[in-house]
């Protein structure tokens, strides 16, 4: 251990002799300073109501199904949505551009209820099918289109006779990526982008090789990918949607690989086969548009998500990387991130008591919908309304149920600090011995757990979406009966003290490891433990261990031989209440949400037989594992 890890060992280990473990956090907020929601709620239309809408102040027309020019001769189905009476002119309106795959005259909350609430603020809205959906021409291929033809779009709405010659950008999940995707390029009438959700737009960049959202540590994301391709992915829609199907006995059905073919939608014309098949590292992918490195950005933007949406830490990434890869001061400087407590594209629907799972995390409420107009007034109208001098990340602190605001992440204050796996060789379990330590452990036995495929620890809760399946829904969900299983390894922490225990930033668990098998998985959990017993999920993440030295030459294991495996557990702000507890599990499944390894050293996705692992966690000497938590020091 490096000297000042040794030093902050020490100093955590001292406190626990007068406060159980955990005891420093950050003191109460000074009541006269505004509190971080505050800052925002100044933007809103009706002081004395920040969180409803603005009310229209414009009649809206619709002209649909304008087939709008790609380069290519391709024509894209497009309606625009038009203020009546909000221009003299009527040359002079900025705009409002949703591209999407979800059928533009349908998809209400996400498209239309968007344009029409921008339209009746002034805006000239675009909502566009994207090509090969619905009324667009063309082949669809997953989101490969969407850099060019995002790029058309922009170009064709800033030099319509009723256009200012600025386009904003809008939408969630999907409608986010593409937002994302489109920024890559750069058009100098993209003035400004507002992408929701968009952590799915990660591709290779940072060598996450996330893809669409459905990648994470090199395992495929098996529950929300089935039902977003049963849904959404079909090539070209046809009149029938997919059957109904019992989605936990489908997905337990192998090989994985003819899932689509079985289950899909009634073409059975997906890009199912080829997205689960080709390696992470195959230039394949680059066809389909995700961020890399070498990608530069030049747009204004405001990034939202929730801690319990898919791709959080990755809409963070993201933020980061269009600062840091910017090609002007203009695009780089004006980056702002809000994440919330809540679930997908749920942000907005925050209430008084935001319940997400079995949770309530309090009131959530910022007045989003004022902020979003805020933000394009002022990029796209000129109007210096002061929406550029907030923080640059507003972030919920869950468990303390705030809002809190900095300009960096982590936030000032936080210190990586280390606490390791312990016990006497038997954390099997909740009811086994394993401990968290701010101690580096000594001469301790590992602890050891079979993992047989046949028999997957079962999802719950989480970070999922879009999974249609209505048992399995993200959040936060007590997973105490889960941890009963003896092939889940359980490490608890003492009670925190009176003060509680505040984290904000990246999380990771440093596992060394060793299996019986020449390939197998290992899963984190963290997780909060409630004075009644419950143990309530923050944050997860998985790593398939032939992935541990990058995807580009995946490695297989050599029975007996000690490995280290990093384990994201992506990014948090959550506070520990005095008397809870942290927790960590380690295990080697987290089904449906993540594909089963079969432990054969062999593909996974076209497989039907699978060998049960002896799987070894090491906690003693060099290989001490541990997991990295972002400690709170400051006062906020």
């Amino acid at each position: 251990m490096d000297k000042p890890h040794r030093i902050r060992a020490r100093l955590i280990a001292t406190a626990l002799v007068a406060a159980p473990f955990f005891g420093a956090c950050s003191p109460p907020p000074d009541d006269s300073e505004p509190t971080a929601s505050k800052t925002l709620q100044r933007f809103a239309a009706d002081p004395a109501d920040p969180y409803t809408r603005p009310e229209a102040r414009f009649e809206v027309q619709v002209e649909k199904d304008l087939m709008v020019p790609m380069r290519d001769g391709v024509r894209l189905a497009t309606d625009l949505y038009m203020p009546v009476g909000a221009s003299e002119n009527e040359a002079a309106l900025p705009v409002v551009l949703i591209r999407l795959p979800y059928n533009k005259e349908t998809y209400s909350g996400g498209a239309i209820g968007p344009a029409e609430f921008f339209a009746g603020q002034g805006y000239a809205v675009v909502v566009q099918d994207v090509r090969g959906k619905y009324a667009s021409e063309g082949d669809y291929l997953l989101s490969a289109a969407d850099r060019l033809d995002g790029y058309d779009a922009v170009e064709w709405a800033a030099t319509q006779p009723w256009s200012n010659g600025r386009v904003g950008t809008f939408g969630c999940s999907y409608l986010g990526e593409n937002q994302t995707q489109l920024m890559t390029q750069r058009h100098p009438a993209h003035a400004a982008a507002i992408p929701l959700t968009a952590g799915g737009a990660v591709g290779s960049a940072g060598g996450r090789y996330g893809y669409f959202g459905i990648f994470e540590g090199g395992t495929f994301g098996l529950s929300a990918s089935f039902g977003w391709f049963r849904g959404n992915g079909q090539k070209r829609p046809g009149g029938e949607p997919a059957p109904p199907v019992e989605a936990f006995a489908a997905l337990r059905e192998l090989p994985t690989i003819d899932l689509m073919q079985r289950y899909g939608p009634p073409d059975r014309d997906t890009d199912w086969e080829e997205i689960l098949s080709t390696p992470l590292a195959d230039e394949w992918w680059d066809q389909l548009g995700y961020l890399r490195d070498d990608d530069r950005f030049d747009t204004p933007a405001l990034h939202v998500n929730s801690w319990y949406d898919l791709g959080a830490n990755e809409t963070l990434q993201q933020w980061r990387m269009m600062q840091d890869n910017a090609v002007s001061d203009r695009g780089g400087t004006h980056q702002y991130a809000i994440l919330s407590p809540t679930s997908h594209c749920m942000s907005e629907r925050a209430t008084e008591q935001t319940i997400v799972g079995e949770i309530d995390f309090g009131d959530a409420r910022l007045p989003y919908w004022s902020l979003y107009l805020a933000w394009f007034d002022y990029w796209l109208k000129g109007e210096e309304n002061g929406i550029t001098e907030i923080p640059k990340i507003h972030y919920y602190v869950m468990g303390r149920n705030e809002w809190a605001a900095a300009d960096a992440w982590p936030p000032p204050g936080a210190e990586a600090t280390r606490f390791y796996l312990r016990s006497g060789g038997a954390a099997n379990s909740r009811f086994g011995d394993g401990a968290l330590s701010a101690e580096a452990p000594g001469d301790e036995p590992s602890d050891v757990y079979v993992y047989d495929p046949g028999d997957p620890v079962p999802s719950r809760g989480g970070s999922v979406c879009c999974t249609g399946n209505p048992a399995d829904q993200p959040g936060a969900y007590d997973q105490s009966d889960i941890e009963d299983r003896e092939d889940v390894l359980v490490y608890t922490g003492d009670r925190v003290g009176e003060d509680g225990l505040e984290i904000a930033g990246p999380l990771e668990a440093r596992l060394y490891v060793s299996s019986s098998a020449p390939d197998t998985d290992f899963t984190v959990k963290f997780l909060d433990v409630h004075p009644d017993g419950r143990a309530i999920n923050i944050v997860e993440g998985i790593k398939r261990a032939r992935y541990r030295d990058g995807y580009e030459e995946p490695a297989m294991m050599e029975e007996g031989e000690v490995y280290g495996v990093r384990v994201d557990l992506h990014s948090v702000a959550h506070w520990f209440a005095p008397g809870h507890r942290v927790r960590i599990e380690v295990s080697s499944s987290n089904f449906p949400r993540f594909d089963r390894n079969l432990n054969t050293g062999g593909n996974n996705y076209d497989e039907t037989e699978w060998d049960i692992a002896e799987n070894t966690v090491h906690h003693a000497g060099d290989y001490a594992s541990h997991i990295v938590l972002p400690i709170m020091e400051r006062a906020r």
